[in-house]
């Protein structure tokens, strides 16, 4: 059993959680909704492999990246007409093979009992992270919900970051899995923890976080020592 966490610590905290491959596995079902939209147009498939480095700046970049790497020209006006399928798509079906990252709902739990404020900061479109969420039970956890339509500017702005954590803490910490979770929490000035298990284009240890974990579960010591430092 976990030791107890100190109430002056985490009763005054907030912290702001990624949602993509930070707290949920969604890499298959977005690869699924992205080939649904991109085969019938004679684009090659994109293996999972692929589509969990490119998750992190949202769906309308997944797309764009897609048709990069085939080096097949996309107009702005098809952009908006491909992202509309592929939220159709991927709606439709949001957690056929996504799964919870393991440690995650007993983490939340324990950060919650102790009294700090969760919530979510995410560029995946807040009506579809609603839902997701959802799915998995994890809507209680939450004080907030924050896709980039929930605030005025999207990771890696500040603002963000701010609008996820609210008012009223005295401390704070972004955690996340990919380059704009480090340079969002850096721009707000709060400290930062990368998972390295996740969504990002280069290695999770070059992004410069205050701290990088192997373990969701490990959370909570890593923020006890970075507010104590």
């Amino acid at each position: 059993m976990s030791d107890p966490l100190d109430p002056d610590l985490f009763a005054t905290a907030s912290i702001a959680f990624d949602l993509d491959g930070t707290l949920v596995d969604t890499a298959p079902d977005l690869v699924r909704a992205l080939n649904g939209v991109i085969t019938p147009l004679g684009l090659t498939p994109v293996p999972v492999r692929d589509v969990r480095a490119m998750v992190g700046r949202g769906a309308q970049a997944l797309i764009e990246r897609a048709y990069a790497s085939q080096q097949r020209p996309l107009e702005p006006a098809q952009t908006a007409e491909l992202l509309a399928r592929f939220i159709e798509i991927y709606q439709a079906d949001i957690a056929a093979d996504s799964q919870l990252f393991p440690g995650v709902e007993a983490t939340l739990a324990r950060l919650q009992d102790a009294g700090a404020t969760l919530s979510v900061c995410t560029n995946k479109l807040s009506v579809l992270s609603d839902l997701l969420i959802a799915e998995f039970g994890l809507t209680g956890y939450f004080a907030r919900i924050i896709g980039p339509d929930r605030t005025t500017a999207k990771k890696p702005a500040a603002d963000h970051v701010h609008t996820a954590l609210g008012q009223g803490h005295r401390r704070a910490a972004m955690v996340g899995d990919s380059a704009p979770d480090v340079d969002a929490a850096r721009a707000a000035g709060v400290p930062s923890i990368v998972m390295s298990y996740g969504y990002s284009e280069a290695p999770a240890g070059s992004l410069g976080a205050d701290r990088l974990l192997h373990d969701f579960g490990d959370i909570p010591g890593a923020l006890a020592k970075i507010w104590q430092a």
